[in-house]
This record gives C-alpha cells, structure tokens and sequence, in this order.
C-alpha cells in the first residue's frame, strides 16, 4: 500500500522512531510467544499507518477471553514501554466491521 513503512530489524539495528519501535517490539512479542499460556490466542498483528494517527492491533482468537485478552494487554503494553498516562484498548472485529473505527467502543482498557 502507498503511503506505508512496514520494519524488521537485524539485532543490533535500532528503529529511528517510535512506531518502529513499537512495531518491532509488537512482532518480537509474536515471533517468540511472549505471551505465556496465552501465547496460542494470538493470531498476528497489523499496523495502520494513517494521517489522522497510526495504529497497531494484536488480533486474537476471541476477545472475550478476558483473562487472556488482559493478560497480553499487559505484555504488550510492558513491552512497549508505555507510561500509566496512556491507556490501550480491546475491541472486537465485529464491532470494528460494523463501525467506523473512531465509534469504536473498547471492551477492555489497559492502564
């Protein structure tokens, strides 16, 4: 797709900016099963590079998994370095698919 950078790095190589950053730790999380026993619900990952703000989603078997679904919210957030001040999200494909994805509710938030 035009408009779209999408990053994987030899060890050693460092990402010049943040969403590089996060895409790289996003598929090291994914390529070495970081999620415990929650590893086999993870499905991939996608990133959107839009101009009104980008977005990385980790696709799951079923988002009502709860205790899976919080469990590698927190990896991933951990991971990613991400202070308390900012706060991910759960939502469904169904819901997605039926909404535009700003009216998009989350199911879980991640503190």
């Amino acid at each position: 797709m035009a408009g779209c950078d999408y990053s994987l790095f030899k060890g050693g190589i460092e990402p010049m900016c943040d969403l590089d950053h996060f895409w790289l730790e996003t598929l090291l999380r994914l390529i070495g099963e970081s999620f415990d026993d929650y590893s086999n619900d993870v499905c991939g990952a996608v990133i959107n590079v839009r101009a009104k703000g980008d977005n990385i989603a980790v696709w799951t078997t079923e988002c009502d998994k709860r205790k899976a679904v919080t469990h590698i919210g927190r990896v991933c957030k951990k991971r990613l370095g991400l202070p308390p001040k900012i706060v991910i999200g759960c939502q469904s494909h169904a819901d997605r698919a039926t909404k535009s994805h700003s009216t998009t509710k989350n199911r879980l938030l991640f503190k």
